[in-house]
């Protein structure tokens, strides 16, 4: 089915979509929806949602249409100079395809969303508090790629070197939707530079992605069983050292959740933050409960878990990365670890849930 086609239009559903456009049209024009802000809101969202996937098929289609105009002129007058423009505007369609492509697998109710990452080191000292720093600046390298906003709204370091956490606010579209693909174990496997001997060293750190939540979205959290604690931000030092309580820590003592701000100056800020990533959380946790309870009745067998190795990175004695679950890999390793993630987010986006494994403890060097 090519691009332009009845076939294709009716595989992407342009009319359905269109109508589904029309209906949200009406909705935010009728003065009574304005009562109720949340769902306005969400209608205006959910419209220029669609209206951006069907922007991107038109563009498609017409350039589709364009790309068989200039070819078949081309043709006829014998340019074969002309060729390389043919091929380059065919290329741009292909990006501009497998943009549409992800979008259309994009269609959670928080996938177009911002996201909340957390990066933290697992067991192993110095070695995997290393490997965190490491992760965490491949992720504000591929937000800074991406043209996504990067926020480290907090960050632990680590006795010696690297951290021991770290948490990013990371805003613009799709930002979720992408980055929901990293949560899991990460692994590395490099000669240490910590290690006088020069030994090779196994590191693993955990990295997990929430959705921001908005406020159409109802977390119920009672004040009285939140216990929060001020306390002095730590900083580089001299004249930057914040000289007041400003930054936040927030408990929420049910559920033994907690999490802490301190990159704003304002503590008024720091705690909006820090409310907003345990809205997440929150929302997170109860939204795992009702799945848990989905998949102990429709199966005794446990999917891919959050906490389950997703990606080895290995430094020496070769250089490969791989997707333990797609399969995915490049040689490439310093330009994964600068944020060139994106084809491993891509395969495992567009590969079949069914179809993802994890290999085998014993392949994962081979």
């Amino acid at each position: 089915m090519r691009p332009g086609s009845n076939a294709f239009e009716v595989f992407f559903d342009l009319e359905g979509k269109q109508r589904q456009i029309a209906v949200l049209e009406e909705r935010v024009s009728d003065p009574g929806i304005w009562g109720d802000p949340d769902a306005a809101r969400k209608a205006l969202k959910e419209k220029a949602k669609l209206a951006a996937v069907v922007g991107d098929f038109q563009q498609i289609s017409a350039g589709i249409t364009g790309a068989r105009e200039l070819f078949e002129i081309t043709r006829a007058e014998g340019d074969e100079g002309m060729l390389a423009e043919v091929d380059a505007e065919l290329d741009s369609l292909v990006a501009t395809m497998s943009s549409l492509e992800l979008k259309l697998v994009l269609s959670g109710d928080y996938d177009a969303g911002n996201a909340i990452l957390t990066v933290h080191a697992g067991a192993g000292g110095t070695e995997s508090q290393d490997w965190a720093q490491m992760l965490l600046r491949m992720y504000l390298r591929f937000a800074e790629k991406a043209g996504f906003k990067a926020t480290v709204i907090d960050a632990q370091e680590g006795e010696e070197a690297g951290i021991k956490s770290a948490t990013v606010e990371i805003t613009g579209d799709y930002a979720y939707g992408y980055l929901k693909a990293e949560s899991g174990v990460h692994r590395l496997v490099r000669i240490s530079p910590f290690d006088s001997n020069k030994r090779r060293h196994t590191s693993f750190s955990s990295v997990f992605v929430l959705p921001e939540i908005d406020d159409s979205v109802k977390v119920d959290i009672n004040p009285a069983d939140l216990r929060v604690d001020t306390f002095r931000a730590s900083g580089a030092g001299g004249q930057h050292v914040n000289k007041t309580d400003s930054a936040i820590r927030i408990t929420h003592v049910p559920t033994g959740v907690v999490v802490q701000c301190q990159n704003e100056r304002s503590q008024h800020k720091n705690r909006d933050m820090a409310m907003k990533v345990l809205r997440a959380k929150l929302h997170e946790m109860e939204m795992r409960k009702k799945q848990d309870k989905i998949d102990n009745l429709q199966s005794g067998m446990k999917d891919i878990s959050w906490g389950n190795q997703i990606r080895s990175y290995v430094l020496h004695p070769y250089r490969m990365v791989k997707d333990l679950r797609t399969r995915a890999e490049t040689s490439n390793t310093d330009g994964v670890l600068d944020g060139d993630i994106m084809p491993f987010i891509e395969a495992f986006l567009t590969m079949p849930a069914e179809k993802r494994v994890l290999v085998p403890q014993s392949e994962q060097d081979e």
